[in-house]
């Protein structure tokens, strides 16, 4: 028996790739190959559009994926989220999609687009959106490109953004949230009820997931007089509690955290200045709560 693992292709795919590595999966796929290979006998992989996903793991031709939750709203299908994967194409944080105008409209609330056209990949979630809103537009969809549009194609786009970069590189700007969105691995619901695909399943999530929270973190291991043990705990964050274990001289003991490596390089110095020797930072591949 194998369990079929549907990876998105496009933005996602090699941050997905290489969150798969760090879970301890090793998948490869061939230069135009749409096959992924892994180390495991027990999983069959392929390159999908995040687009389609939700739709070939609804239909069983995928026994999981993983995907955009946007996509999997903008399908409508029936799918269990097994897991919430808080990663995209170039950080670890929430994409969002975004009703975006000419840096030049006179357009300033989504209410000043009654009876205009907005064009958009996401044409369901986009038309839900307005209808919440009270607002009558014309949705198109949209083939690529969307950003070129306004204002001679459409008067305002709907549009997926991580750090607003390429809006504001076409002279366009946000005016409302339509959604925010993170990876999700979706399950088809008759593979889920599948004891042995069932256990497969949480297995990857679980190991994503630790992959996911060790992202930008790493260890700190350090020798320290235990005379002055409180000033480096006062120092030092850490996930719950630094973990502090004896030597063999009674008078130090050793440290050891978890912390985000964005402070390691302000922390290491006030470390070394409270007395803190032998102080060892090493990378993390995963953590499981």
């Amino acid at each position: 028996m194998t369990l079929r693992i549907g990876i998105p292709k496009g933005s996602l795919q090699e941050a997905t790739f290489r969150l798969l590595d760090r879970a301890g999966y090793r998948a490869t796929s061939a230069f135009r190959s749409y096959h992924v290979q892994f180390d495991d006998p027990a999983l069959t992989g392929m390159l999908v559009r995040a687009q389609e996903m939700s739709r070939y793991v609804a239909s069983g031709a995928l026994d999981v994926g993983l995907t955009g939750r946007d996509w999997v709203k903008e399908s409508g299908v029936d799918v269990l989220e097994a897991a919430e994967l808080l990663y995209s194409k170039n950080s670890m944080s929430p994409i969002r999609w975004v009703v975006a105008v000419p840096e030049e409209s006179t357009i300033s609330d989504v209410s000043d687009l009654e009876g205009k056209v907005v064009a958009t990949e996401l044409v369901n979630v986009t038309k839900s959106f307005f209808q919440g809103k009270g607002v009558n537009v014309k949705v198109e969809f949209s083939w690529g490109a969307t950003e070129v549009k306004p204002p001679h194609l459409a008067d305002a786009i709907v549009e997926l953004t991580e750090s607003g970069e390429s809006l504001r590189a076409n002279r366009l700007r946000e005016i409302a949230t339509v959604v925010e969105s993170t990876t999700v691995l979706i399950a088809n619901n008759e593979s889920w009820s599948d004891p042995w695909k069932q256990e497969r399943l949480r297995n990857i999530a679980l190991l994503l997931q630790g992959a996911v929270l060790a992202e930008n973190k790493v260890v700190l291991k350090m020798n320290v007089p235990r005379n002055i043990i409180e000033t480096i705990l006062g120092v030092l964050p850490a996930l719950k509690k630094p973990t502090v274990s004896d030597l063999s001289d009674p008078a130090w003991c050793a440290v050891e955290s978890v912390v985000d490596e964005s402070v390691v390089r302000e922390i290491i110095p006030k470390l070394k200045d409270a007395g803190a020797q032998g102080i060892i930072e090493f990378p993390l591949n995963k953590v499981i709560p």
